[in-house]
């Protein structure tokens, strides 16, 4: 069952008129039997929800132990260590062992056969929760929860266990302890980011995605104007796709009356690499990146060459996570995770420098025209490498940039003669609707804006968004991307 099906729609109607209808003491019962099979109805087999269950009777009890072993540093790190363990186990097993199978066959030219392992939808996601739940016990962050049902469901609540957010349990937990009443305000503000996420979904990243998929899968016969086409419409589909379903899962969750933490903000605004990681692109994993591996390797704190070190293995790790499967088991996430871990070191080596340049020169500070200089540099930065992430093979990307520079000269004259076909000046236009719906939204949210306008303008914005989504929507066509991670 996807976000982006009717199945789903009628599934979360019945289960948002089913919770206000429950008495509030029962109502984690409801939403966790919602979320089981939410979950299950994705694949009838047992070993994803048996793994799912594991994961979490192991964070729960890790928890509980740590509580219970008071001062006792000892018992504490035992627990600890056993639920980070199990939980991380876990998730290299079934990430990396056939990738790890591939590369020592090739590295000692072996034939050992391979698991065949597949990846369980969501494993990723909710062992980064419960790994997070474990850490923040032990830290003192928050009391372990004692009720097991509730905690089930912090781990498994359907709108967020395929492809997150990343919810820490401290802010999750006690709304489940809230009783919660409608609010129409929570619930027009979640009907708004769902329609909105499924129009960055069905209406663009699904329109585009056919086009990507024929350049990806043989770029070194593309032609250059498909190729430089096929990597922006990339660019533009991985952000639809991911920011589309972290819009469902939030508005979702609000017409239940949660809050999940906001994922993305108008990251393509950038003016920074670091701003593009640090505030603006999955935010619920960069800061757990930030949280459970940075701070604790030293951060900034320990001196140059380590604050450069530090930055480095964080973007090489999450290429590393990104390697186990997804669009093919190859080493092009590591060089995606090392090009952004290069662009951190080139930001944080020049902040000074503009800093001095602000500071000598005020007019360039907050110069617009510079900002939007910075913003295009910075897109195009990111855009680079997303050409590794997205390629079969390092082979593939390397073709894909010599095919370009090879024909950098004759790119005039072939634009001249291309075949823009409808399809694809609809998907143009879409694309920049996007990107002017962005602007005004950087300035000022476009849900505060519909606040404050009359009845009318509200549901004339909601209807061209709802006739968007009947007339050029791709329903059930893909499904969402970091679902494969």
């Amino acid at each position: 069952m996807l976000f982006n099906s009717f199945s789903f729609l009628l599934f979360l109607g019945v289960v948002v008129v089913l919770f206000f209808i429950i008495p509030h003491k029962y109502r984690w019962i409801w939403l966790l039997i919602a979320s089981l099979y939410f979950y299950i109805s994705w694949s009838w087999k047992l070993l994803p929800p048996l793994l799912l269950v594991i994961s979490t009777l192991v964070a729960y009890f890790c928890g509980l132990g740590i509580k219970h072993a008071d001062e006792d540093q000892g018992r504490k790190k035992l627990f600890l260590g056993i639920g980070c363990l199990i939980n991380l186990g876990l998730l290299a097993v079934f990430k990396f062992a056939d990738f790890a199978v591939e590369q020592l066959n090739s590295a000692l030219n072996t034939s050992i056969p391979q698991p065949d392992l597949f990846l369980p939808v969501g494993l990723s996601f909710y062992i980064f929760m419960t790994v997070t739940y474990i850490v923040d016990v032990y830290r003192k962050d928050m009391e372990a929860e004692p009720h097991l049902g509730r905690f089930g469901l912090y781990v498994s609540y359907f709108p967020k266990i395929f492809a997150g957010p990343i919810e820490r349990a401290r802010t999750f937990l006690p709304q489940l302890r809230e009783k919660i009443h409608f609010d129409q305000e929570k619930a027009s503000m979640g009907f708004y980011l769902i329609l909105l996420g499924l129009f960055k979904k069905v209406v663009i990243a699904d329109r585009i995605a056919p086009f990507v998929d024929n350049v990806f899968s043989k770029p070194a016969y593309a032609p250059p104007i498909d190729i430089i086409i096929g990597i922006y419409f990339f660019a533009f589909q991985i952000y639809c796709d991911f920011s589309g379903y972290t819009d469902i899962a939030r508005g979702a969750a609000k017409l239940m009356g949660f809050e999940l933490m906001e994922n993305f903000r108008r990251p393509y605004l950038s003016k920074s690499p670091s701003e593009f990681w640090a505030k603006r692109w999955h935010i619920s994993l960069a800061s757990w990146f930030r949280d459970y591996l940075y701070i604790p390797l030293g951060g900034s704190r320990a001196g140059v060459p380590r604050h450069y070190a530090n930055l480095m293995i964080v973007f090489v790790i999450s290429g590393l996570w990104h390697a186990g499967l997804g669009y093919g088991v190859n080493w092009t996430f590591m060089i995606w995770g090392a090009l952004n871990g290069f662009y951190q070191w080139v930001s944080v080596g020049s902040s000074p420098l503009w800093k001095k340049i602000g500071n000598t020169v005020p007019f360039l500070k907050d110069n617009p025209v510079i900002n939007i200089i910075r913003s295009l540099f910075t897109f195009h930065l990111i855009l680079f490498s997303w050409i590794f992430f997205r390629v079969n093979s390092i082979e593939d990307g390397f073709n894909m940039l010599s095919n370009i520079s090879k024909r950098a000269k004759l790119i005039p004259r072939l634009l001249k003669f291309y075949n823009f076909t409808p399809e694809l000046l609809i998907s143009f236009a879409l694309i920049g609707i996007l990107i002017i719906f962005e602007i005004i939204d950087e300035r000022k949210s476009v849900w505060e804006r519909l606040k404050t306008k009359p009845l009318a303008v509200r549901w004339a914005f909601h209807y061209v968004l709802i006739f968007s989504l009947i007339i050029l929507g791709k329903w059930g066509v893909q499904q969402f991307i970091y679902m494969q991670f």
